[in-house]
């Protein structure tokens, strides 16, 4: 029998549906790490790979990780046999005199957010891991969560961190300064937009990390303490419910996008965290089938290694994709998934019957991400107005695409220098040797009006785009408008959709067109009528460029503009179908008027929240 990568999967065969099988789910994503437990119980080290803090730091996050979802199972009175492990790695931890310290903290500095882990399971299960410690190990304890929280907190979702040692200290009765609390607390306000949305610190860009880091802790946080910022955090997630929902496909699938993808099912962190915080911001029955049903989606994805970790990527393994910060252990903020277990039996979540939500109109606007959310055949897309992280690895690829979508992801480039063998999906990107090539990094103007996107970049001094985005689900149609001061090369790409081995799927290139026929889609781009002519090609991309696939087909059109004005639009087509070819492909939508589009913007547009940092703008 051929090894199947998939088999490894600790959730694969679990039918993920009760209490039990989560219980269950947890315990078989914990037990791979046994074996990568230092002598000390203090560190927990996965492979050679490295993030660009220290050794110590990434032990430690390899430890801490796993207690967002072990804290709740003990909170909720489930089994775990290895509690010692964890209270002996806590007192050596923070021992300095012990060959595991994990060293001390002198500045921003990666063990502050694994200590919000550490404050989390601290408060839930003190019985566990504080209880057996003897008087020296606890003051040990005390003194470095103490030390550790004098220091500058990012600013961002970071200063929950803090705020989360601070609950822990207050339950155990230590003696600390409140006021930096009441701080962080004041300062987290500053970064909440409306309607349920916030930023993740003073940056143009909006993704899940609103709920899987601002709303997640804001929901714990409203559980262990009654004050009024408990309060707004509740009524802020009824209102972001409404939104994120939109943000997940029937088969549980939600769109990647941004950075830190490899927390995996961490996405559905925000529908456990309403469970933990007995907040039923949609009826019960939904929030439980948004959770459940996500985290069936990664059952039978090649996400671990041959043991079991868990490993760095997506919907594979992929260093690729990875942020400098991510180390072996990152992705076990995946287990933030977890927090219902802390809940019993008899709550609403676990005995209301699953129901998926009511059926979104086939298009939803959405203006503080400056996203069109277009629901077509099974997947989810997000036709996005571009978004800017100029900081990360591949932040262009993550947040300034022209769409993400559920079933198709998206691609990051493997080579700067690969003009001709880029994938380029639900991208533009212009060349001027052929070799080396821009495309959209940040936006002048960005803004909503109705259901269509506009945006205004450059990606060279003396190029300026104008992009519209017009939702035709299930097609969606971009129109550029192109100032260049010389000549260029250009290609753009439709959606990537998996590849078969064996050469078994159809291509299809032609002036003006071109498709791919999978196994189980249907992905082709269309010129409606450019002011160039344009040629198709689909390209076999560099594997592991997709986050959700290993091989892909990107259906593109390239051409060469001259100095001057060029028009382009296309259509973009993606089904789950193979037969789209001979129904949906035949009917395709009509060009837009541009005047009729720069008409609108100037009625109804509206700027979108994403690039309104403050601060931070153009």
């Amino acid at each position: 029998m051929t090894y199947d990568p998939a088999s490894a999967n600790p959730l694969a065969g679990n039918p993920l549906e009760t209490r039990a099988d989560m219980s269950r789910a947890l315990l078989e994503l914990f037990d791979p790490l046994l074996a990568c437990f230092s002598k000390g119980n203090a560190r927990v080290r996965l492979s050679g790979a490295a993030a660009h803090f220290d050794r110590a730091a990434a032990d430690l996050e390899g430890f801490a990780r796993p207690l967002w979802g072990l804290a709740p199972l003990g909170a909720g009175k489930g089994d775990f046999a290895h509690w010692h492990r964890f209270a002996e790695g806590l007192a050596n931890g923070t021992d300095p005199a012990h060959p595991e310290y994990w060293g001390t903290v002198n500045g921003r500095d990666q063990r502050m957010v694994e200590l919000a882990a550490l404050g989390f399971a601290l408060a839930l299960v003190p019985e566990k891991i504080w209880e057996p410690l003897d008087a020296r190990a606890r003051g040990n304890v005390i003194a470095y969560l103490k030390h550790a929280r004098q220091f500058d907190y990012a600013d961002n979702n970071w200063k929950f961190f803090r705020i989360f040692v601070d609950i822990a200290l207050d339950r155990l009765g230590a003696d600390f300064d409140r006021s930096l609390t009441r701080q962080y607390l004041e300062e987290l306000e500053g970064f909440y937009i409306g309607d349920g949305w916030y930023r993740d610190g003073n940056v143009r860009r909006i993704d899940h990390y609103i709920p899987f880091a601002m709303h997640f802790y804001g929901l714990i946080y409203s559980k262990l303490v009654d004050d009024d910022y408990a309060k707004r955090y509740r009524e802020r997630a009824i209102l972001f419910a409404r939104d994120f929902r939109q943000w997940f496909a029937a088969d549980g699938a939600t769109i990647p996008f941004g950075r830190s993808l490899t927390y995996r099912f961490a996405c559905a962190g925000f529908w456990s965290a309403l469970a933990f915080a007995d907040l039923e911001a949609l009826p019960w029955g939904e929030v439980k089938h948004l959770c459940l049903q996500h985290l069936r989606w990664w059952k039978d994805k090649p996400i671990a290694d041959r043991d079991g970790v868990l490993s760095i990527g997506f919907g594979y393994p992929n260093l690729l994709m990875s942020e400098s910060y991510n180390s072996a252990g990152s992705p076990y903020w995946a287990l933030k998934a977890f927090l219902p277990l802390a809940i019993a039996e008899d709550h609403p979540f676990w005995t209301a019957e699953e129901k998926a939500p009511e059926p979104a109109p086939d298009v939803v606007p959405q203006r503080h991400p400056g996203m069109v959310m277009m629901r077509t055949g099974g997947d989810v897309v997000a036709l996005s107005s571009g978004q800017e992280n100029l900081q990360m690895r591949f932040g262009t690829e993550k947040y300034a695409k022209f769409a993400y979508s559920s079933r198709y992801g998206f691609s990051v480039e493997s080579d700067e220098r690969g003009f001709a063998l880029a994938a380029f999906d639900s991208m533009l990107a212009f060349s001027d040797d052929g070799l080396h090539y821009r495309v959209r990094e940040t936006n002048e103007e960005a803004k909503l009006a109705g259901d269509v996107l506009y945006a205004k970049w450059s990606p060279f001094e003396d190029v300026g785009v104008e992009t519209w985005l017009v939702p035709r689900a299930p097609w969606h149609i971009r129109l550029h408008r192109i100032s260049s001061g010389r000549p260029l090369r250009i290609a753009e790409g439709g959606f990537a959709i998996d590849r078969r081995d064996l050469e078994l799927d159809r291509l299809s290139a032609s002036d003006g067109a071109a498709y791919a026929i999978g196994e189980a889609d249907f992905s082709g781009i269309l010129d409606l009528g450019s002011s160039v002519r344009r040629t198709g090609l689909t390209q076999k991309a560099q594997p592991n460029t997709n986050l959700i696939v290993a091989k892909t087909l990107v259906p593109q059109l390239r051409g060469q503009i001259p100095a001057g004005e060029t028009i382009l639009v296309t259509a973009v087509l993606a089904l789950n179908d193979p037969a789209a070819v001979s129904s949906a492909w035949t009917k395709p939508p009509k060009a837009p008027d541009i005047a009729a589009l720069e008409a609108l913007m100037r009625e109804k547009g509206v700027t979108v929240s994403a690039i309104e940092a403050p601060g931070q703008m153009p």
